[in-house]
């Protein structure tokens, strides 16, 4: 049989009664009115095993190609001047960026703050549209010093659904970039939405064409896709996130995807071990 047909997850397999069917529907997935609230009790990134086609992806993609380990980042500011950098451009650039602000000593609140503008730009000129998140950076550091006491402890302890709405509010902050802080710097349980798992969504019929229609919309329709069919846990979170990154870019590529050595290929409509992993499970 395929991976995912065979696969069980640790818990699954150990436990004395038999796992339940999975139902994995060729058609667009419905959203629940409201996300799950409960958080994950389990240490381990596997989470606790539920009955969801989400949740079959992350098991499958989390035995094939095991942890990530994301983001890289020394500190949790790091972080955040990573996810404002890498928009429009590539990993490789926003290193030689953070660099260029590890020498220069400014990879602090306070630095960035301090900085001239002009200064700034020009250690940020290798990510690409230097100025813009230079200016992007500035206005963070100043949204800090003034909302939260120049301290990261107080902004994330700000609640999820109030500090996103700061973040978003903020020029040059998007969904994306608002939900990576929270995520990966801030371990808050949201899931970040990329071009990686969008694509992946509507090769695998589980996006409809209406919600894949609007950018903004769709990005919310699918951050709640997901947040609604996941335990709310920031490492299961992070880790999806990276692994659908993982195999966008490896597998499920924009032009001549690998379909055939794709970890999700059993789950494409109509595949064999699609229907095979419902009999198995």
């Amino acid at each position: 049989l395929p991976f995912c047909a065979r696969y069980r997850a640790p818990k699954m397999a150990n436990s004395p009664t038999p796992p339940q069917t999975v139902n994995l529907p060729l058609r667009p997935l419905a959203i629940a009115a409201t996300p799950l609230s409960h958080p994950s009790t389990r240490s381990d990134p596997i989470g606790e095993p539920a009955n969801t086609v989400l949740h079959a992806y992350y098991s499958v993609l989390f035995a094939t190609l095991g942890p990530q380990h994301w983001w890289p980042g020394r500190s949790r500011f790091e972080i955040i001047v990573g996810a404002i950098l890498t928009q429009n451009t590539s990993w490789k650039n926003v290193e030689r960026a953070v660099a260029n602000l590890r020498a220069a000593k400014l990879l602090t609140p306070a630095a960035i703050r301090a900085v001239s503008s002009r200064a700034l730009a020009k250690h940020l000129r290798p990510s690409g549209y230097f100025r813009q998140k230079t200016r992007t950076l500035k206005i963070f550091a100043a949204f800090l010093f003034a909302r939260h006491s120049g301290s990261l402890r107080r902004l994330f302890a700000t609640p999820t659904y109030i500090l996103r709405d700061q973040l978003l509010a903020l020029r040059g902050i998007g969904p994306e970039t608002a939900d990576s802080i929270l995520l990966y710097a801030g371990k808050h349980p949201v899931f970040v939405v990329d071009a990686y798992a969008r694509r992946i969504l509507e090769r695998h019929s589980l996006l409809s064409a209406k919600a894949a229609g609007d950018s903004r919309q769709s990005y919310e329709h699918i951050r709640s896709l997901f947040e609604s069919q996941l335990p709310r846990d920031h490492q299961l979170l992070n880790e999806f996130h990276a692994l659908i990154v993982h195999t966008g870019k490896l597998h499920c590529r924009k032009s001549n995807p690998l379909c055939s050595s794709c970890p999700l290929q059993c789950f494409l409509p109509l595949a064999p071990g699609r229907q095979a992993l419902v009999a198995a499970s």
